[in-house]
């Protein structure tokens, strides 16, 4: 009738969180150092993608600032990696022990980590949201601000699995970086899904920034009365557009006459839904998006807690 663990379920969870707590004070210049490559790097996107408008040239630019954006959240977490190679004789030492359940441990490493990752997204997001000149306003900048945190949860959750995996420090970093580089490969900013090879569209779904991208793009590009390309906007980015303004619009005038149809160089030739279209961006929604990253979160934390199962024995040593 003696009980396998001494203290309740909830006591295990507020020691264990309370201890890393007080770890973290301990030593409050790594949250610093991820604090500031986070500022820095919103800075420099906002510096380099400063007010895009919405030509066809700022569509583009902004394809290429929301790629760089979502795959920095998931590189930045890459920190998390040594966190729990540091504790993990401790951790084998006093499970063996029965010290607490490495349920309690899970969970308490998890909601510890959620305040710092909200704290990072939030200063991301408000960095470069106004100052790219995305849209949206407030509600715009609510979802932008949720993928973000659900990015930096999800990358969290992934470094954390892999830390229960890897064990060594320099190993890990480099399987860290190779896989989120492959995630990014796959994510659709560089190959349409609709280009992808069928052999390897299993991986473009289970790449991890497939999804927040989308959902960026959905939030940006879902107006249904904004319009990105105008009249002779349409000869942007092709060797016509170095040409006059009016021999662009004689080639309008043509062009009009040829499909039969009136267009003005106040036409709207090309709108957001365009713009998903021709990405591929079709087959969820923005907040399914959100529900997916947020899933692959938990799903890297359940896989965590397997490896803590089959990596520490209960024994005594």
């Amino acid at each position: 009738m003696v009980p396998t663990f001494t203290n309740a379920f909830w006591v295990e969870i507020a020691t264990l969180s309370k201890r890393s707590i007080t770890n973290s004070r301990r030593m409050p210049e790594l949250f610093g150092i991820r604090l500031a490559a986070v500022l820095v790097t919103g800075f420099i996107l906002a510096t380099i993608f400063w007010q895009l408008d919405n030509s066809p040239k700022g569509i583009q630019e902004r394809l290429g600032f929301f790629a760089f954006a979502m795959s920095t959240t998931f590189y930045t977490t890459a920190d998390a990696l040594p966190v729990f190679l540091q504790e993990r004789y401790i951790f084998m030492r006093e499970t063996a022990y029965n010290a607490y359940r490495r349920f309690s441990y899970l969970i308490s490493h998890a909601l510890v980590s959620i305040p710092y990752l909200m704290i990072l997204a939030m200063a991301f997001s408000a960095i470069t949201f106004w100052a790219v000149g995305l849209d949206g306003g407030a509600s715009g900048f609510l979802f932008y601000f949720l993928i973000i945190f659900a990015s930096f949860w999800a990358g969290n959750s992934f470094v954390t699995f892999l830390s229960g995996v890897v064990p060594h420090v320099m190993l890990g970093y480099t399987i860290v970086v190779a896989i989120l580089a492959y995630f990014l490969l796959f994510s659709g900013f560089f190959i349409n899904r609709d280009r992808i090879p069928s052999y390897w569209i299993w991986f473009h779904y289970m790449s991890l920034v497939k999804y927040p991208y989308e959902a960026v793009l959905q939030n940006e590009f879902d107006d249904p009365v904004k319009c990105f390309t105008k009249g002779v906007q349409i000869f942007d980015n092709t060797p016509l557009g170095a040409v006059p303004e009016a021999m662009k619009l004689k080639l309008l005038e043509s062009l009009s006459n040829t499909l039969g149809m009136k267009i003005t160089s106040s036409t709207c030739l090309t709108t957001g839904a365009d713009i998903l279209q021709q990405n591929g961006i079709t087959d969820l929604s923005k907040w399914n998006c959100l529900w997916v990253t947020v899933a692959w979160g938990f799903l890297f934390r359940i896989l965590f807690y397997f490896t803590l199962l089959l990596g520490s024995k209960n024994k005594r040593r």
